[in-house]
């Protein structure tokens, strides 16, 4: 019987699967079919395997996806004939496009390098879950219910996952499948699924360890190889699969054609080269039927069209919002002035002038920012500065950007964004500047530019820390240079601002945010008579009534704000009259 699977497993990897008749055939006649007294499904807490060999008939495949829950994603594995499956419900089942790679465990070759800094373990409290379905969500992918989860004693899945060692924070997870235990699986094997890191992790490593941990813990238990699924253009997870030896398996998946798995179904949709920032708003609107043109994908200009409505776009920036409320944003003394008039709280504010004024408006504050009067992105923004010297090469570095450059007074607080969208408050985050942990061994240039590596390819390219003089201003004050070897575990902010464009990452405060804050972020919006607007905030905490405004973004980036439905309550401000998002 083992020596039948294992040469089915060889046709398989060959491309030569049997029909799926003949498959179920066999397995009746030489017994080895794995679960004779009824087909098995097992639950993840996001939806349900169905094993495909255990199905009597394409038949009683099809009528078991179709009994797919609202909100989860079932998944119908090794179909060996999927078209016959298809064919019994054309209009509500597909073909997966992802790739099946498996790992023969004979072909594992254990790691060369060390990963430190965090520790692998299984998820088993109320926490550990929670934090789980953050790590999902910031990946949009589908929280767990472990409710939902088939007990381990009947073979459901197990799930891993990384814990930092210092913050203690959840930093990665993965579920893990035993074939022998889930469904008597006389080839002995496992499946890997799930598998996130979080996209501001400074660890590096952390993806690999899972893959090699949970494949050492099947080795460990006799099985002998490990499957998974992956999106055909995911490069970045391939290679790393690759290097483990995974390979190709000539194998299908069959789904259910639900909102959860539409872009698998409906194809890429607008293939522009876009930015994260249009790209969000791009596939909502292509979710729910709305006509996308390219204008120049570069620039990150769009129209969308639907029922004869026809709206520009340059990412959130639309034909909604007038030319007035767009040079209001972009002067930041003009913004200053009409949020004054409103009566909320503002930093003092003068323009760079002589090196005498400005000496004596840094001796009335103390510690100063200067920025560009028009700018955008963090760029030419210098934090902190409590020296004229400093003040001087500032004002040079600013004038890059605009020749027109502000002096403002420097406030202690966490860097709040407040995403208003049709005068209604959608995202609030904490923006956290950029910062390297040391491993003892690279130099502070080295952690930075890992580190920036890291945020490129979790931002499609969107984030990365400049090595610029602000950088290592910032490397200084703190007592180290970019030659410095960082102390393993140590910690080092390397930038003042928390701009997503120089390395910074979100921490989503949404349900936290004080009322007042809220309530001064509506009230800016509506003084600058703007329908989507990025407002940033000084604060001493998101759930308390005290800040200071800094600015006011016209074109927000609506990315990176997950869970928060910024896509979807933009697309519901343009076309009022199409069906909201679920």
């Amino acid at each position: 019987m083992k020596a039948q699977a294992n040469a089915l497993n060889q046709r398989l990897l060959r491309g030569q699967a049997p029909s799926y008749e003949r498959l179920q055939a066999r397995r009746a006649e030489d017994g080895s079919d794995p679960r004779a007294g009824g087909p098995r499904a097992l639950h993840c807490g996001w939806g349900r395997l169905l094993i495909g060999h255990t199905y009597a008939s394409p038949e009683a495949m099809a009528e078991a996806l179709l009994a797919e829950r609202p909100g989860e994603r079932d998944i119908a594995l090794y179909v060996a004939a999927p078209q016959q499956v298809l064919a019994q419900a054309p209009q509500q089942l597909f073909l997966d496009p992802s790739d099946t790679l498996r790992l023969w465990f004979s072909d594992y070759r254990p790691a060369q390098r060390v990963f430190r800094g965090f520790r692998i373990r299984r998820a088993h409290t109320a926490g550990d879950w929670e934090a789980i379905n953050r790590l999902y969500l910031k990946r949009r992918m589908l929280p767990v219910a472990p409710a939902l989860l088939t007990p381990r004693h009947q073979g459901g899945p197990v799930y891993w996952l990384a814990q930092d060692e210092d913050t203690g924070a959840v930093i990665g997870s993965v579920m893990g499948l035993n074939h022998r235990k889930a469904f008597d699986d006389p080839d002995h094997g496992s499946s890997l699924w799930c598998l996130a890191v979080d996209p501001r992790c400074t660890r590096p490593g952390v993806g690999e360890v899972l893959v090699r941990h949970l494949v050492e813990h099947f080795m460990s238990r006799g099985l002998a190889f490990m499957d998974l699924s992956v999106m055909h253009d995911n490069r970045l997870a391939k290679n790393l699969y690759a290097k483990l030896g995974f390979r190709t398996l000539p194998t299908f998946a069959v789904k259910c054609k639900n909102a959860i798995n539409q872009k698998l179904f409906m194809g890429p949709g607008p293939t522009g080269d876009f930015n994260p920032y249009a790209r969000i708003i791009i596939d909502e609107a292509y979710r729910r039927g709305i006509d996308v043109q390219e204008l120049d994908a570069e620039a990150g200009l769009f129209s969308l069209s639907h029922g004869g409505r026809r709206v520009r776009c340059r990412e959130s920036l639309s034909d909604l919002t007038s030319a007035i409320s767009v040079m209001l944003c972009q002067d930041k003394s003009l913004t200053h002035k009409v949020l004054a008039a409103e009566g909320l709280h503002l930093p003092a504010q003068q323009l760079a002038a002589s090196a005498d004024d400005n000496q004596d408006f840094l001796d009335e504050h103390q510690r100063l920012v200067v920025k560009p009067l028009d700018g955008e992105q963090g760029k030419g923004v210098a934090v902190d500065l409590r020296t004229l010297e400093d003040v001087q090469h500032a004002i040079e570095q600013a004038r890059h950007f605009d020749s027109r450059v502000l002096l403002e007074s420097f406030h202690e607080g966490d860097d709040l964004r407040i995403v208003v969208i049709g005068f209604e408050v959608v995202a609030a985050a904490i923006r956290r500047p950029a910062q390297v942990i040391g491993d003892g061994q690279r130099t502070v240039a080295e952690l930075i530019e890992a580190h920036s590596r890291r945020r490129q390819a979790a931002t499609g390219g969107e984030s990365r820390i400049p090595l610029d003089r602000e950088t290592e201003r910032t490397v200084q004050a703190a007592g180290y240079d970019y030659d410095s070897i960082l102390p393993s575990g140590q910690v080092l902010a390397v930038r003042k601002t928390a701009n997503l464009h120089t390395g910074g990452h979100l921490e989503d405060v949404t349900g936290i945010l004080h009322p007042v804050l809220a309530d001064a972020a509506v009230r800016a919006a509506r003084a600058l008579d703007i329908p989507v607007v990025g407002l940033d905030l000084l604060v001493p905490a998101a759930d308390q009534p005290d800040y200071v405004f800094i600015e006011a973004n016209e074109r927000v980036g609506l990315a990176n704000h997950e869970p928060q439905p910024t896509a979807e309550k933009f697309i519901d401000l343009l076309f009022p009259h199409i069906q909201p998002a679920r």
